[in-house]
């Protein structure tokens, strides 16, 4: 069975839903196929469930951390900045529609929107979710180079000289974190690559 097809089957079984949400899943994998996304795609929702699939053991409450990782970039405009507060209606309403438990449809919903990264996460779940959304930045070199390749072709309609600028706060303020990940797991095993990988792309910035 496809990896994506199998985390959703899984997802929704462990939830309790209705029928087998089908259409609520191709709908996701058609979001994520949308033109103006070159990071924010099927790629990056599949590396996200991929490692999940590996740190499951970890999570308390995994079928909607599951959940939470389909849904935590359904929407995506790079122009907008609620995309994560749209992304997490989506997931309630579309959720409650299917019987969901009304506190997992709520934990989901924290669970997408901790993927605004304006705070660090406490909750448990909140803290893996978060680890995995931004494992990407301890990739190996060359896949964290098609990263920011892909981050500038979604920024397309913003000038150079203003991107380089924007780009370089960004990745400095992750850079400037005492710790980037909150977990365990995490800091083991992405926190180095991930400091020498930020720092390489500052560089390459100024």
């Amino acid at each position: 069975m496809d990896a994506l097809l199998d985390s959703w089957y899984r997802a929704w079984q462990g939830l309790a839903a209705q029928g087998d949400g089908a259409s609520l899943r191709d709908a996701l994998r058609q979001a994520y196929a949308e033109p103006q996304r070159h990071y924010h795609t099927q790629q990056h929702l599949r590396e996200c469930l991929a490692l999940f699939a590996q740190l499951e053991s970890l999570a308390q409450r995994p079928a909607e951390l599951a959940m939470a990782l389909w849904f935590h970039d359904a929407i995506y405009d790079p122009q907008a900045h609620d995309n994560e507060l749209r992304s997490a209606d989506w997931a309630a309403q579309s959720l409650q529609q299917n019987g969901v438990a009304a506190e997992a449809v709520q934990h989901i919903q924290q669970l997408v929107l901790i993927t605004q990264h304006s705070a660090l996460p406490l909750e448990a779940d909140a803290c893996l979710l978060v680890d995995i959304d931004l494992s990407i930045l301890a990739a190996a070199p060359a896949r964290f180079a098609e990263y920011e390749t892909q981050i500038r072709a979604e920024y397309a309609f913003v000038p150079d000289a203003l991107f380089r600028q924007k780009r370089q706060a960004v990745l400095q303020g992750f850079a400037n974190r005492a710790q980037i990940y909150s977990t365990d797991y995490g800091q083991q095993h992405f926190e180095a690559a991930a400091k020498a990988n930020l720092q390489r792309a500052i560089a390459s910035l100024n």
